[in-house]
């Protein structure tokens, strides 16, 4: 597991490729100039968007490798082809859980023996700053954090990304609950509104993802995606949006223990929701501490012309 050699093209396979970050970051590092490769599972089954993104991908120069998490030895031979794994399996109770499967990749990664860093699916809060989380919500980061583990034990490098909430669930709709619009009259306000929140294009998190695969800057190293013109306020958003609009949404202002109230008579996936926004918007776990010996993003790679928020909010209009 030695150091990509500086001019070579990078190798990347991009597992979950299919899913809603993967191909973004599929695209990414065609862009980016790497040598692409993107993980097809035959229990694709019938699915045909999936099949036809993958062929979409194949189209643009990406690489299609057969591999099954139930065949460990065909995991092998995949990661045996390339550099440097991502992994983007959905770790969300609303839609796949899948974020042990990732053990396996481990495991294979482990066993080819060549891989010189592997970037698991991550991309959101910092796991090992979360194992206060409230439950459901906490198992997505304590299986994370199992997985990270698991990496490092095996002695595999690594980069971890993470650090922002994706614009389209948290920022187009003014971060309210239920909804991916922006609110036409009212919005719910968390707490003062005043707690400082990341917010990010996902095209901008796999850029961002590409470029610090294969960067020696990182290896070994968690990367905060905390681009600083898109560290705002709730209330910063909010305003963002009423000045594009000219109008001035009404604002109800919800104190946490109201927020919480009745949670534990939700469905699953909701309770995981509503502990994910209350350690967001009412604790501040994206932006309660310095980053130290880690990296940021847009400072590694001022060449990535982030959105702003301004920018982003302005399709909705």
């Amino acid at each position: 597991m030695g150091e990509i050699k500086s001019g070579e093209k990078t190798r990347v396979l991009v597992v979950g490729a299919t899913g809603y970050i993967g191909k973004r970051i599929v695209r990414a590092c065609l862009a980016e100039g790497h040598e692409t490769y993107v993980l097809q599972r035959p229990e694709i089954g019938l699915d045909i968007e999936k099949v036809q993104l993958l062929f979409s991908f194949k189209k643009l120069g990406a690489r299609l490798v057969e591999a099954s998490f139930s065949d460990h030895q065909s995991l092998v031979s995949a990661v045996k082809l390339v550099d440097v794994v991502v992994s983007t399996m959905s770790g969300v109770h609303f839609r796949s859980h899948n974020i042990l499967v990732q053990l396996k990749l481990v495991e294979a990664i482990k066993e080819a023996g060549n891989v010189k860093r592997f970037l698991p699916s991550e991309f959101g809060m910092d796991p090992p700053r979360m194992g206060h989380a409230l439950p459901p919500g906490r198992e997505t980061f304590d299986q994370k954090m199992e997985v990270r583990h698991a990496i490092q034990a095996a002695g595999i490098p690594y980069t971890y990304v993470v650090g922002a909430c994706f614009a389209a669930y948290f920022a187009g709709n003014l971060s309210q609950m239920e909804t991916l619009l922006p609110p036409k009259k009212k919005a719910n306000i968390y707490g003062d509104g005043n707690v400082k929140v990341v917010f990010a294009d996902e095209d901008d998190i796999a850029k961002y993802t590409a470029k610090t695969l294969d960067d020696p800057r990182t290896v070994n190293k968690t990367v905060y995606i905390r681009p600083q013109d898109n560290v705002l306020t709730q209330n910063e958003l909010v305003k963002i949006w009423e000045k594009l609009t000219g109008n001035e949404l009404e604002k109800t202002n919800i104190v946490a223990k109201d927020f919480l109230a009745n949670i534990e008579h939700m469905e699953i996936p909701h309770q995981a929701g509503i502990g994910h926004f209350y350690h967001i918007f009412y604790e501040g776990c994206l932006t309660d501490h310095e980053i130290r010996e880690d990296e940021e993003a847009s400072s590694l790679y001022p060449d990535v012309k982030y959105k702003r928020m301004d920018d982003y909010l302005r399709m909705f209009l």
